[in-house]
C-alpha cells in the first residue's frame, strides 16, 4: 500500500469513528418524553408564548406578569405583576390569583383585567391599583360571564342561576336533575354544540338549553372503587332508541321572567347553533329532523317566544350537518353569513335577514374551516381555509363586496393555532379586526408566532420555538399520496421511517388508523403532525404509516359521505390500498404488518384484522365500536341511519359476526367506565370469540373514560408498544 492509500484509509477510519461516535451521542427518547401523560412531555414539547387582545393592543400573558407588546418592534413593557394584583384584590382563599395566563381584557380602552377562577370572577383596574368589581363566590360549573352586563350564568346542583352585576344570585329553574338538564351542552356535543348558555349582545337576556332525558335508557356504568361496587348510570340513547327532548328558554334580566321558544313538539328533533340578532330581539336556530337530512334556519321572537319565520331550508339525500351559527355583518345588521356544504364544500353565503340568499361569497374545491371575525373598516371577513393545500390551514381576508381573497400568512403550514372552547380561533383577531396574532407550525417548524397587520398584509415575528428534540435520535418524517380504492381520489399519508434507516433491510410496519369523520391525521404541521408514539416506535425499529382514507374531514362533502350507511367498508378498502403500497416498498416486511387505532380507529383495527387476516398480523384496538346499533343516536344515525331503516348496513358492519375470522394476534383495550363507546361493545365481541374459539387478548383500565387520563396514558402506550414487540417484531 502506498503512502496516499494509507492516508485515505486512515481518513476513512477516522471519519467512520467520528460518525459512530456522533450516532452514539444522540439521545434516545422515552415515553415519558413523548407521551402527553409523560413526566417529561412538557419539556420535550415546543415552547410557547401566550397572547391576548386588549382592543387592538397585543398583550402577552405569563405566570408572573402581563406585558403590552409593541406590534411594530416586538418590544414589551410590563403592565402589572402577579404580586401586585394580589396586593390590590380583596384576597381570600377562593379569589387569590395563582397565575396570569388566563388574564382577559374585556373592555377596549379601559385599564381593566378580568381574573379569577371557577369560584369567582373579579375585575382589577391596574392603573388605579384596586379591585373594582367581583361576582361573589359562585363555586359552580358551566359558568359563562357576560362583559356587557357583568352577569354570570351558571349551573349549581342541577339548577340554572344568573348572578347579576350587584352579586345577587337569581335561581332560574327549580326542577333540574339528572333527568332534566339545564344550561349545558345537548345532543351529546354534536353539531358544533359545546355549551348550553347564550348571552344576548346587550347582555340583558340569556338563552339556554333545557334537555329532558327522563325517557332515555340508563346505561349501567359501575364504580368499582367503592367497598361494594356501586351503580353510576349514564343516560345513553342508542341508535334507533328513544332520544332526549330539547327546548330553548330565554331569561330576561330586566323582567326576571323566563319564556320558552314555541318551536313545537321537540320529539326526534335537534336544535343547534343558537345565535342572536345584533339588536338582541331575535334568536336564530338551525333545526334538524331526526334523519338529519332536512335542516331549517328558523328565527324566534326573544320576548314572546313566537316562531317568526323559516329563513332557509336545506335538504340532502344523505345528511346535512350544520356546524356553525349564522354571523351578522358588523357594519350591516340586515345581512348575515351562513355556512353550508351545499355546493360540495363548506363555503360562505350572504343572506339578508328575510332569508334571501344574496350571493355565494367563497367557492372552490376547498373548505372554509373557521371565521375568525371581521375587519369592519375594510368590510372584510377573516377566515381560515384549505385553499392553499388540503393539508394546510391558512388565513385569508375576504372582501365581502367583491369576494376577493387576500392571503395573510406565509402560505405554508397550519395557522392561527389558538383554540377556544368552540374549536374556533376567533381570539387570534384583535377587536377591530386589524391585527392577528398567528401561532403556526410547518413540517420543519415546531412553532412560530407572528403578528399580522391585515391592512398592510405584513408580518412581524414575535417568537420562534427551538427544536426541543435537538440532540435526539430523530426519525425521518415524510408525506405523500396514493390513489384511493375508487382509482381516482388522492389520499394523503405520513410515513415515519425507523431511526438509522437502512433501505437494504426489511422492517416491521405498523399502520396507525383513525379513519372516521371529523378528524384527519396528516397535516402540514411539525413532523407532518406525527404522534409522539410513532417516534418512539421508529426508535425501536418500526416503520409507521398513517393514511387519511375517504370519510375523514376537510376534503369536502362527497369525500366524507362516501361511507354513508356502511361505515368501515370504503375506509378498509383505502387502508388496504395503503398496505399494498407498503408491500411494494423493498424495505417493508410484508409478513410483519400490524395495525393500531382508538375509538373509530379501534373499530377500523378490528375490521381490518378480521376482514384481511392475511395482511394484518397484529392489532391493538382501543375503545372500539363493535356494533353500531350500540352507539349513540346523533353520530350513529347520521352516518348509518337507524337499525330499523338500514338493517343490511348494520349487519354488514357488525364485527361480532366476524369474530370467527380472527387469525392474528389482537389486543383490545378499554376504559371500563367509557361513556362514549360503552364497554358493552368489546365485551360482546369477546363473548362471541369465546363461543367460536378465537383468542383475542383484553386489558381494561378501571375507572377510566374513553381516553386514559394523566400518567395512565403513558402506561397505555407502553402496553401497546410491548404487544407489537412481543408479536410483530
Amino acid at each position: 500500500m502506498n503512502r496516499l492509500s494509507e492516508m485515505r484509509t486512515l481518513f476513512l477510519l477516522i471519519s467512520l469513528t467520528v460518525a459512530c461516535n456522533a450516532m452514539a451521542q444522540l439521545k434516545q427518547f422515552t415515553l415519558e418524553d413523548l407521551n402527553y401523560g409523560g413526566n417529561n412531555y412538557y419539556n420535550m414539547s415546543p415552547k410557547n408564548q401566550y397572547y391576548t387582545w386588549w382592543g387592538d393592543e397585543l398583550v402577552r400573558t405569563d405566570v408572573e406578569k402581563c406585558f403590552v407588546v409593541d406590534k411594530k418592534t416586538g418590544k414589551e413593557k410590563v403592565m402589572f405583576s402577579l404580586d401586585e394584583v394580589n396586593s390590590w384584590i380583596d384576597a381570600n382563599d377562593s379569589v387569590y390569583v395563582r397565575h396570569l395566563y388566563n388574564a382577559i381584557f374585556p373592555y377596549s380602552g379601559k385599564t381593566l383585567v378580568m381574573l379569577g377562577n371557577r369560584y369567582e370572577t373579579i375585575l382589577v383596574d391596574w392603573k388605579a391599583k384596586k379591585q373594582v368589581w367581583s361576582s361573589g363566590e359562585i363555586g359552580s360549573e358551566a359558568a359563562e360571564w357576560c362583559p356587557q352586563s357583568k352577569a354570570t350564568a351558571y349551573v349549581k346542583d342541577w339548577q340554572l342561576y344568573v348572578g347579576d352585576a350587584d352579586g345577587v344570585q337569581h335561581k332560574i329553574t327549580s326542577d333540574g336533575s339528572s333527568d332534566i338538564v339545564y344550561g349545558k351542552s345537548v345532543h351529546r356535543d354534536e353539531f358544533g354544540i359545546y355549551k348550553g348558555t347564550f348571552w344576548s349582545p346587550d347582555g340583558q337576556k340569556l338563552a339556554f338549553y333545557r334537555m329532558d332525558q327522563s325517557m332515555v335508557t340508563d346505561y349501567p356504568q359501575v364504580n368499582t372503587s367503592t367497598r361494594i361496587a356501586t351503580l353510576e348510570a349514564d343516560k345513553y340513547p342508542m341508535a334507533g332508541e328513544t332520544m332526549h327532548k330539547v327546548t330553548v328558554g330565554v331569561y330576561d334580566m330586566k323582567t326576571g321572567k323566563t319564556i320558552y321558544l314555541k318551536a313545537g313538539d321537540p320529539t326526534d328533533r335537534y336544535f343547534t347553533n343558537v345565535s342572536w340578532s345584533p339588536d338582541s330581539r331575535t334568536i336564530y336556530i338551525q333545526e334538524l329532523n331526526r334523519d338529519q337530512n332536512d335542516m331549517q334556519l328558523v328565527c324566534y321572537d326573544a320576548v314572546s317566544g313566537n316562531r317568526l319565520k323559516v329563513l332557509y331550508t336545506e335538504q340532502h339525500d344523505k345528511y346535512v350537518e350544520p356546524q356553525h351559527p349564522i354571523t351578522f355583518l358588523p357594519w350591516d345588521s340586515s345581512k348575515f353569513i351562513f355556512q353550508s356544504q351545499k355546493d360540495g364544500y363548506n363555503h360562505l353565503y350572504i343572506f339578508d335577514k328575510d332569508g334571501n340568499q344574496l350571493k355565494q361569497l367563497t367557492q372552490g374545491k376547498w373548505v372554509v374551516l373557521d371565521i375568525l371575525g371581521f375587519n369592519a373598516a375594510k368590510k372584510q371577513v377573516i377566515i381560515r381555509s384549505t385553499e392553499c393545500n388540503p393539508l394546510q390551514n391558512n388565513l385569508f381576508a375576504v372582501d365581502v363586496k367583491t369576494g376577493k381573497r387576500t392571503l395573510l400568512d406565509n402560505g405554508r403550514g397550519c395557522h392561527a393555532n389558538v383554540w377556544q372552547a368552540d374549536g374556533g380561533c376567533s381570539s387570534a383577531l384583535s377587536a377591530s379586526g386589524t391585527f392577528i396574532y398567528d401561532s403556526y407550525t410547518e413540517p420543519d417548524v415546531p412553532r412560530n408566532i407572528d403578528v399580522i397587520d391585515i391592512a398592510k398584509v405584513s408580518r412581524r415575528q414575535l417568537f420562534s420555538a427551538e427544536n426541543p428534540w435537538k440532540g435526539y435520535d430523530v426519525p425521518e418524517y415524510s408525506c405523500g399520496t396514493i390513489k384511493a380504492a375508487d382509482g381516482s381520489t388522492d389520499l394523503y399519508y405520513r410515513m415515519v421511517k425507523p431511526t438509522n434507516f437502512d433501505p437494504q433491510k426489511k422492517y416491521p410496519t405498523v399502520i396507525y388508523v383513525y379513519g372516521g369523520p371529523h378528524a384527519r391525521n396528516v397535516e402540514a404541521r411539525w413532523n407532518w403532525y406525527s404522534r409522539g408514539w410513532e417516534t418512539y416506535m421508529a426508535q425501536k425499529g418500526y416503520l409507521l404509516f398513517i393514511l387519511d382514507n375517504r370519510g375523514s374531514k376537510d376534503r369536502g362533502r362527497d369525500f366524507e359521505q362516501a361511507t354513508f350507511r356502511h361505515l368501515g367498508q370504503e375506509e378498509m378498502k383505502d387502508q388496504v390500498k395503503g398496505a399494498e403500497f407498503l408491500k411494494s416498498l423493498p424495505y417493508v416486511d410484508a409478513d410483519r404488518i400490524g395495525v393500531h387505532g382508538w375509538s373509530f380507529g379501534g373499530f377500523m383495527t378490528i375490521s381490518l384484522m378480521v376482514n384481511y387476516p392475511d395482511i394484518f398480523k397484529v392489532g391493538v384496538a382501543g375503545g372500539p365500536v363493535i356494533d353500531w346499533s350500540l352507539y349513540e343516536v346523533m353520530y350513529g344515525e347520521r352516518y348509518m341511519d337507524t337499525p330499523q331503516d338500514n338493517p343490511e348496513g348494520y349487519e354488514q358492519t357488525n364485527l361480532i359476526r366476524k369474530a370467527k375470522d380472527l387469525k392474528g394476534k389482537l389486543q383490545i383495550i378499554q376504559g371500563m367506565n367509557d361513556p362514549t363507546v360503552v364497554p358493552q361493545h368489546c365485551l360482546q365481541f369477546i363473548h362471541e370469540c369465546n363461543i367460536v374459539g378465537t383468542q383475542p387478548d383484553f386489558y381494561v383500565y378501571p375507572g377510566e373514560p374513553h381516553n386514559m387520563r394523566g400518567h395512565q396514558s403513558t402506561h397505555l402506550h407502553e402496553r401497546i408498544t410491548q404487544y407489537f414487540e412481543d408479536y410483530l417484531k
